[in-house]
């Protein structure tokens, strides 16, 4: 290992000073604006990416907003329109319970009035029948006049028990 001399120190050392004055006079202002002009330009570039992340971070909140909202509303929508069916259902369920009702009534109200009209009909016939028949005995016992006149008292004596 050599050692330097003290020469070559000392002009080492004024070289280093005056380069270093020099420098300082005209190099170190600019390259300390560049370095603070760069400092800055990045801390607004971070703040610039703080805010967008904020940014992003309430447009993510305001979306999951808008979306629970919409599903909100979808799921009202889906309860109106299943409330709508069952109560359309309902009506018509009752309706025709309704009409049901109200044919079976009108067949029971028909039914018994042909019924009603039937009855009708067979005493008329069984009355004239019986009449009919009535008529005929009639005629046949009253060929003879004692019969004839055996039914009437027969009849008259039935009034009198009937007064008595």
């Amino acid at each position: 290992m050599t050692t330097p001399e003290l020469g070559t120190i000392v002009w080492t050392t004024i070289i280093f000073l005056i380069l270093l004055a020099v420098l300082r006079a005209f190099a170190w202002k600019p390259i300390m604006q560049a370095i603070k002009a760069r400092e800055e330009s990045i801390k607004g570039s971070l703040e610039s990416a703080e805010d967008a992340r904020r940014e992003m971070e309430r447009l993510k909140a305001d979306n999951e907003a808008i979306m629970e909202e919409a599903r909100n509303e979808r799921d009202d929508l889906m309860r109106e329109a299943r409330d709508a069916r069952d109560k359309m259902i309902g009506e018509a369920k009752n309706q025709a319970k309704s009409e049901a009702e109200k044919m079976i009534k009108k067949a029971r109200n028909g039914i018994q009035r042909e019924k009603t009209m039937a009855i009708n009909d067979i005493r008329n016939q069984i009355a004239s029948l019986s009449v009919e028949i009535a008529e005929k005995i009639l005629d046949e016992k009253l060929k003879d006049s004692g019969e004839q006149n055996k039914l009437i008292e027969k009849l008259l004596d039935d009034m009198n028990l009937k007064q008595n």
